[in-house]
């Protein structure tokens, strides 16, 4: 069962207004690391306090219109938690909890929410306790994996959940159960320097995603990232990398390698986070222009919305920055100097409104991936971390 409807709307409006007040008592502070170096700990958080976010919202082109989107779709997350504190996918993947709850998570700590700050502090604390509660701790084969999930794929989204809101807070109690998760990522990789669908096997671009995606966010908030698994993921891009300075990537090898697609997209956001691919990169650059092929201003009307491409290419052309990322974000440059029809208007048209039992959610779209594997509940996560862009991760070069 899930906790009981509440007024979606009064809550989002109110957390719109006052995203970062608490609901209640403030929670008691964590008990001090006796070994912990407050300064260093502090460089290694992961920023997303209401000083940072504001400015970043309006540096990158954020709106309160895309925030109102993010709030109403956090209130609709909240009331599809279960009583454990888990969320459960309600398509596909019904019984990967670990996979479902970690998305969950990672919606509310996009939007600067976490278990120690935010409105939805015990929401959150709800499912980082469910995620901790449910790594194998011990000092057997299984040591970091998760219960309930179906492949690695899972354990990379619950293992960067866990990542991002030790960054946030470097709380302790979260801790262990990160570096067992991201240790267990870095042995499971596979020999070619992917990783497959199970512990140690080999497979494709995709499973590497999410992968190098939590162990970015465990090397931001300074827990041990093995160079050398860096080293093995970035030969693996180097094997299925094609094109002018590898700008397209196919899926276990340069087979229907080709710009524009969610491999591509995928790729490129790994080579920005381990192999520190910028803007003067010739393969980041020509790989960038690719997917603006499929911006969602590039066509007459609104592309079908392919979730998994523009979840990973949204972050790849805000890396990028420039005219691109004005285009992508704000739609393309109308006569009079004016745009229309950037990634933003696209999600908050398609999401429901009104009073329905669905209002903050998004219809899961006839594509391959999301919406049949995931339901309602993975598309909703998506859309909501594509509109979180703006400040949820900081950019790692300052582009002139």
């Amino acid at each position: 069962m899930t906790r009981p409807a509440v007024f979606l709307s009064l809550a989002a409006s109110l957390l719109l207004f006052s995203a970062g007040s608490p609901a209640g008592p403030a929670d008691p502070p964590a008990k001090a690391d006796p070994k912990a170096d407050p300064k260093k700990d502090e460089e290694k958080k992961i920023d997303r306090t209401g000083a940072t976010k504001k400015r970043l919202l309006k540096e990158f082109g954020g709106s309160e219109e895309s925030e109102e989107a993010v709030m109403l779709g956090l209130a609709w997350l909240t009331q599809m938690q279960q009583q454990d504190g888990n969320w459960v996918y309600d398509a596909g993947h019904t019984d990967d909890k670990a996979a479902a709850t970690g998305m969950a998570v990672l919606a509310f700590l996009g939007a600067g929410q976490s278990h120690k700050d935010g409105r939805y502090k015990q929401t959150v604390q709800a499912g980082l306790d469910w995620l901790v509660k449910n790594v194998d701790t011990g000092q057997g084969n299984n040591r970091g994996q998760f219960n309930t999930i179906s492949n690695m794929y899972s354990q990379g989204i619950a293992t960067l959940a866990l990542c991002e809101a030790y960054g946030m807070t470097q709380d302790p109690a979260i801790k262990k159960a990160a570096e067992a998760a991201v240790d267990y990522i870095q042995r499971g990789q596979g020999a070619n320097g992917s990783w497959g669908y199970t512990f140690g096997t080999t497979n494709d671009t995709s499973i590497v995603g999410w992968q190098i995606q939590a162990l970015h966010a465990a090397k931001l908030a300074g827990l041990a990232v093995d160079d050398k698994v860096i080293k093995k993921a970035v030969k693996f891009l180097d094997s299925v990398g094609t094109g002018p300075g590898k700008s397209a990537y196919g899926y276990t090898s340069t087979a229907g390698a080709g710009p524009g697609t969610s491999l591509t997209a995928i790729g490129l956001l790994c080579r920005y986070y381990i192999d520190g691919w910028r803007t003067e990169n010739r393969g980041f650059a020509e790989g960038t222009k690719g997917l603006m092929r499929r911006a969602p201003s590039a066509t007459p009307a609104w592309p079908q919305l392919d979730l998994y491409y523009y979840y990973y290419a949204t972050q790849v052309v805000r890396f990028y920055g420039g005219d691109e990322w004005k285009t992508w974000n704000e739609g393309a440059l109308k006569p009079g100097g004016t745009r229309k029809g950037g990634m933003p208007d696209w999600l908050i048209e398609l999401q429901a409104r009104g009073t329905r039992a669905d209002r903050g959610s998004w219809d899961p779209q006839p594509e391959q991936w999301i919406g049949p594997n995931c339901g309602r509940l993975g598309t909703t996560c998506l859309c909501l971390l594509t509109l979180e862009v703006y400040y949820r991760h900081l950019p790692l070069f300052k582009r002139n």
